[in-house]
């Protein structure tokens, strides 16, 4: 909920008044890359039992059931997030323990609703579909919500656009072939799912899929015979390579990372190595213990070997460059105020594709620490 005007009279009062004012209308904490508010033992009961009514899930995260669960309850999620009398939310209770055993949870995952106002729960006893829990809200909250439909993060391919999009020479595609009565297929959709959404923000990668039983010449063409079969295109390798790996979600961001030079977690967030190219962290720390009069050397020497790098590696190589020159400006203390403002951006709510930009740039600030 965003404070659209600010009165003169708020602007004059005390820093602590204001900084509470602020507070009261902080916004909840959605978990990473969805429309539930991930509660934790020092929000739970700042969210829940208040003025608006709650359904908490109570989770693992190596539960079978809850990954089931998932997708249907972001579905819910997304659905009543502009509801302002119902929140809908979960609990990690690998992390939040105390919480869990507070409200009775022995297995996974548990569903509870708290009415508005009250911390005394009532169990969720019904089928765990979008279209069932939804129901129970909108009966249990006085609701009328009706659910909203969750744009896709993977690309759908065709006969259309097939070549297009795999046989593109700047792009390093993952395709799985599926048909839509395959219960293999349907239990690895929401892991293929939150791939997609990792990988949503990197124009060099897509993770695609074709219904192999529509298109039956295609799935052919490429030698599928079982589902759901899964083939990489690489940019070198237009021809397809066998996917053969695990099938969880990390197996897949491992085998992305590795094969395409991104550096991503499940989540979809940059990892610390993201950014970092070997051959520009060494002049970073030439640059770095060079004398001043021979700073600019090495600088010279950075721009050569950015000049020479290509895709990613080239982008990532002027962020080095111009911290460098903001060196060379401001001096050796610009590196640490630099990472602490960044840190302190990354804190805030911003978009993921500038939380991206901040991460890149205070991880190649950490090659120029001494």
């Amino acid at each position: 909920m965003a404070i659209s005007r600010i009165s003169r009279k708020t602007l004059a009062l005390p820093a602590l008044v204001v900084a509470a004012f602020a507070f009261a209308f902080a916004v909840p904490a959605f978990a990473d890359g969805d429309d539930v508010v991930a509660l934790t033992e020092s929000t739970f009961e700042k969210e829940v039992g208040q003025e608006r009514s709650a359904l908490v899930e109570f989770y693992a995260p190596w539960c079978g059931h809850c990954k089931k669960l998932a997708p249907e309850y972001e579905k819910l999620g997304a659905s009543f997030k502009k509801a302002k009398s119902v929140l809908i939310a979960k609990v990690d209770c690998d992390e939040h323990k105390t919480v869990c055993s507070k409200y009775g949870v022995s297995g996974y995952p548990t569903i509870q609703w708290f009415p508005k106002g009250s911390l005394e729960p009532k169990k969720y006893e019904g089928q765990r579909t979008a279209e069932a829990l939804a129901e129970f809200v909108n009966t249990e909250g006085g609701t009328n919500v009706k659910l909203a439909a969750i744009p896709s993060s993977v690309m759908v391919l065709s006969p259309d656009n097939f070549d297009t999009i795999v046989l593109d020479a700047n792009k390093d595609v993952l395709v799985e072939f599926y048909a839509p009565w395959c219960g293999h297929c349907k239990h690895l959709a929401p892991i293929y799912e939150k791939l997609a959404s990792a990988y949503k923000f990197d124009d060099g990668v897509i993770i695609a899929n074709l219904d192999a039983d529509k298109h039956k010449d295609l799935a052919e063409k490429y030698g599928v015979t079982g589902y759901p079969t899964l083939k990489f295109f690489p940019k070198g390798n237009k021809a397809g390579e066998d996917y053969d790996g695990g099938r969880d979600l990390d197996d897949f961001v491992k085998f992305i990372n590795e094969k395409c030079g991104t550096s991503r977690d499940s989540k979809g967030q940059l990892t610390s190595e993201a950014g970092h190219v070997a051959s520009l962290d060494a002049l970073a720390k030439e640059f770095l213990s060079a004398a001043n009069d021979k700073q600019k050397e090495v600088l010279s020497n950075m721009e050569v070997e950015v000049a020479n790098l290509s895709g990613s590696a080239a982008k990532h190589g002027k962020v080095y460059i111009a911290i460098a020159k903001k060196i060379l400006d401001k001096g050796n203390d610009y590196t640490k105020k630099e990472t602490e403002r960044l840190q302190r951006m990354l804190e805030k709510y911003i978009s993921p594709s500038k939380a991206d930009e901040f991460i890149v740039k205070k991880n190649v600030l950490s090659s120029f620490s001494s």
